[in-house]
């Protein structure tokens, strides 16, 4: 994969960005969604791409995102600059627990870091953008739970185990799953992720299935659907 990813209405130059545009980041910007969000947070937005596929649904918000990494944060700054949205679109290098919210945020997505206490890389940039200290989800939850409208939203991804812990912890932060879709590669297969929703509504949640591919190589009309106003193949 080279380094700019072109979009149908906007391109990503991922150089600078440990983790580079993947389909869990992809998932995440077409899926999480809210009734006419005025303020969006991305939070470890990387590349911006979730950042800037928000700014495309949602013409009407304005975006913050956060990054840790500096050389990310100048990567996605440059991205926003030269995307259609820039006009919407705000960057802020720091770690989350340390951003001060000038406002208490509709919609709030993360693509976070999820390996918790694993096997660590031995690139040190990419072992922070994809690992996690135990208490960084308590840490995520207690921070959202601060600067979340009282009818917001927050949606993340993650792997199945780390979501059903997030989903358990989330609820002591008075914060209650009312959607969770389970992304499978195709019908044969395991999930391999889960797509939650959380907010302080306690509401049953609605479980839904998403799969990406028919058959090797093959795209389901689903994710074809979901995918056709931002990749070229669709």
């Amino acid at each position: 994969m080279g380094l700019i990813f072109k979009f149908k209405k906007f391109e990503v130059d991922q150089a600078g960005c440990a983790m580079k545009i993947n389909t869990d980041g992809v998932l995440l910007g077409a899926i999480a969604t809210q009734q006419q969000p005025a303020h969006i947070l991305d939070i470890g937005t990387g590349t911006g791409v979730i950042a800037m596929m928000l700014a495309q649904r949602f013409p009407d918000s304005v975006i913050d995102a956060v990054e840790i990494d500096e050389s990310a944060a100048i990567a996605a700054g440059k991205n926003f600059i030269n995307s259609p949205f820039s006009n919407q679109l705000s960057i802020y290098h720091t770690p989350v627990e340390l951003y001060t919210a000038a406002v208490k945020y509709d919609l709030i997505v993360s693509n976070p870091p999820y390996f918790v206490n694993d096997l660590k890389s031995t690139e040190k940039r990419k072992e922070i953008a994809r690992h996690a200290d135990e208490d960084f989800f308590d840490l995520l939850l207690i921070k959202i739970g601060g600067i979340l409208n009282e009818k917001g939203l927050f949606w993340l991804i993650l792997p199945v185990k780390q979501a059903e812990k997030v989903i358990i912890n989330a609820v002591l932060q008075r914060l209650f799953p009312s959607r969770i879709i389970h992304v499978f590669s195709d019908a044969s297969k395991d999930e391999f992720r889960q797509i939650i929703c959380l907010g302080f509504v306690n509401t049953p949640a609605v479980h839904e299935n998403v799969y990406i591919y028919e058959e090797t190589n093959v795209y389901t009309m689903q994710y074809k659907e979901m995918l056709k106003d931002f990749l070229l193949a669709f």
